[in-house]
C-alpha cells in the first residue's frame, strides 16, 4: 500500500511538472444570447495558442485553438455558431417586424377598404409589440408605399408581386429557423385571419399567404391546412 501511494504521488508530480497551457487573446466582443446563462450577455471572441510547459515555463508551441466565444458573466466558452442565435431583444424585434410585414402584405393584397380587416391587422400588430399602431398609421403606410414604389398594390403576378415576395422573405426567413413550428404557424394564421376578416380569400391574398408559408419554411400542405383552419372562429 505504501508503494502504491508513493507511485500515485509520483504520477501527480509528473502531471504538474509537464502540461499544455493555452494563452487566450481577445479579438472582438459584443452581445449574444448565452446558452449557459440563458440570457443576453456580453461576450469576448477569443483565439488561443497552446504551448507545452515544463515547471510552468512555456517551451514548445502545440498549435492554435479557437476561435471561441466566452461569456463575460459565466465565463463558459462556446463555438462561434452560438452567435447565429439572436439576442432576446433582437428576436423580439424580428418577431415584431415579421408580424407587421405580414399584416401590411395581406392588407395590401386584399385592399384597405374593409374596416374589419384593418382592425384585425391593427390588433395583430399591437399584440406583436407595436402598441401605438392605429388604423390610420397602417393604411397610411400602405398608401405611402404604393405611391412611392408600387411595391404592395398591383398585379400579384407582376413586378409588384415580385417585390412583395422579396419583402416577405427578407422579414421572415432570418426568423424562421429560431421559431418552433407552432410559432411559425401562428404568424401564418394571423395573416390568414386578416385576409378572412372581410370574406373569402381573394387570389391575391392566397398568393401572399403561400409566400408567407414558404418564407416561414412551412410545407405547402401545411400552409393549405392552416389557411383552412383559420376559417374556424377563435
Amino acid at each position: 500500500m505504501q508503494t502504491t501511494r508513493g507511485s500515485r504521488r509520483s504520477r501527480g508530480r509528473k502531471l504538474r511538472i509537464c502540461s499544455v497551457h493555452t494563452s487566450w487573446h481577445t479579438v472582438g466582443d459584443g452581445e449574444f444570447f448565452c446558452p449557459g446563462c440563458g440570457g443576453d450577455r456580453n461576450y469576448r471572441r477569443r483565439t488561443g495558442r497552446r504551448r507545452l510547459t515544463l515547471l510552468g515555463v512555456p517551451l514548445l508551441a502545440r498549435g492554435v485553438t479557437g476561435p471561441v466565444v466566452e461569456c463575460a458573466a459565466c465565463h463558459d466558452r462556446f463555438g462561434t455558431d452560438v452567435l447565429d442565435h439572436p439576442t432576446t431583444a433582437r428576436f423580439s424585434a424580428m418577431l415584431r417586424d415579421a408580424v407587421h410585414t405580414v399584416a401590411l402584405a395581406v392588407l395590401a393584397a386584399g385592399g384597405t377598404s374593409s374596416a374589419t380587416a384593418v382592425r384585425t391587422a391593427v390588433h395583430a400588430v399591437r399584440a406583436a409589440g407595436y402598441e401605438d399602431c392605429t388604423d390610420d398609421s397602417l393604411t397610411g403606410l400602405i398608401d405611402a408605399l404604393a405611391a412611392d414604389t408600387g411595391r404592395y398594390l398591383g398585379d400579384v403576378d407582376g413586378p409588384c408581386g415580385a417585390a412583395l415576395a422579396i419583402e416577405l422573405h427578407e422579414a421572415l426567413e432570418p426568423l424562421a429557423p429560431h421559431l418552433a413550428a407552432a410559432g411559425r404557424e401562428s404568424i401564418l394564421l394571423q395573416g390568414a385571419r386578416i385576409a378572412l376578416a372581410d370574406g373569402a380569400y381573394s387570389p391575391a391574398e392566397r398568393e401572399v399567404l403561400a409566400t408567407v408559408g414558404n418564407a416561414l419554411l412551412l410545407r405547402p400542405d401545411d400552409t393549405t391546412r392552416l389557411m383552412e383552419a383559420a376559417r374556424t372562429p377563435l
